[in-house]
């Protein structure tokens, strides 16, 4: 039989434990704010929008995607979730690369691209054979490589973000709008250089006027063009509008009637874009798009201007991982050497 000051022990001992489950259940039930700060910050996180960014990752250029992707994930707090577009043979590589260096802390899909959807729509032209590449033509098919996103962000390998992403992301697309672009136009203090190495900024460096078919456009040979390295697309009115058909169109109609390969302008993903945007796109910040740093050797931008601007394009022949280029340094602050040794910098000591 127990005494009483047994019964009396037992008794506190069980008025202890009741007290401490009723302020642990207080202190769990309370709201998310007074909470651990952890948490809070951990569901937060949980609901940040997610930002979609395309890039291609090409043979002999992959170091490329690397900076670029290295820049975007250094400069930025968003919740950004990699595309890495590339062929069935050039994944593996591009994988290794990634999960083998300090960018295997980013989120990404590595998503295949099948070059069969261009047969019968790309006309050879022996003049730039690197313009032809698969993989410059992904920007033509967001849709059917991004699924679950409404707005995407497609860029091109040879590019750097100084900038954060989030700010390109929010550019605002007017109603109807399937993209946004920065005009050739408004790019800032390049009109002496653009004059000075001949690099296109209308519609006349890219399209073909002694054609019927592009005179029949109603387009000014004057009018502006625009860079579609730099894309913020509406996946919506993208698929609503079926621009993906209307590209492949006048990619048809380029190989039956050679309307734009051989033009100054070069490349031939380019001119389908400035015919079916055309007067139907939304403006990009221009500081949110420098580019034709690759077009010459010699030309430069001042270093205070390259400081201030949010992205760099070494969009030319000339590109930052080769020799000659220019402003390179910018561009090698991101680069990630390979852990596989197969790609390397050329430089005039290598």
């Amino acid at each position: 039989i127990l005494s009483l000051a047994s019964v009396n022990q037992v008794l506190l001992l069980l008025l202890v434990l009741t007290v401490c489950a009723i302020l642990y259940n207080k202190v769990h039930q309370a709201p998310l704010a007074l909470r651990n700060e952890t948490v809070d910050l951990e569901s937060t996180e949980e609901m940040e929008e997610e930002i979609p960014v395309v890039i291609c990752a090409a043979a002999g250029r992959m170091g490329a995607a690397v900076a670029a992707i290295s820049s975007i994930y250094s400069n930025t707090e968003a919740n950004v979730l990699f595309y890495i577009i590339g062929l069935k043979t050039t994944i593996p590589h591009i994988r290794k690369w990634i999960e083998n260096s300090k960018l295997k802390e980013i989120k990404f899909k590595i998503v295949e691209f099948n070059p069969m959807v261009l047969k019968g729509k790309i006309r050879q032209d022996a003049s730039r054979p690197e313009l032809l590449q698969p993989l410059n033509f992904v920007r033509f098919f967001l849709p059917l490589l991004i699924q679950k996103h409404e707005k995407v962000i497609y860029l091109d390998d040879d590019v750097i973000v100084q900038g954060d992403i989030q700010e390109l992301y929010n550019t605002k697309l007017a109603p109807g709008h399937a993209a946004a672009f920065s005009d050739d136009c408004d790019l800032p203090s390049a009109h002496e250089m653009v004059r000075s190495i001949g690099m296109q900024n209308t519609y006349m460096g890219f399209l073909d006027y002694r054609k019927q078919a592009i005179r029949d456009l109603g387009i000014s040979p004057s009018t502006c063009s625009f860079n579609p390295g730099v894309i913020v697309a509406n996946m919506t009115e993208w698929k609503h509008q079926r621009i993906t058909k209307q590209l492949e169109k006048w990619m048809q109609r380029n190989v039956e009637e050679n309307l734009y390969s051989s033009t100054l302008g070069g490349g031939v993903a380019t001119p389908p874009m400035l015919i079916v945007f055309h007067g139907k796109y939304s403006s990009i910040n221009p500081m949110w798009h420098i580019r034709h740093l690759g077009w010459s050797p010699d030309a430069r931008y001042s270093e205070q201007f390259l400081q201030e601007a949010k992205l760099l394009h070494w969009n030319g022949r000339y590109k930052p991982w080769d020799y000659p280029s220019v402003h390179n340094d910018l561009w090698e602050n991101w680069f990630i050497p390979d852990p596989s040794g197969k790609f390397k910098l050329t430089r005039p000591d290598s």
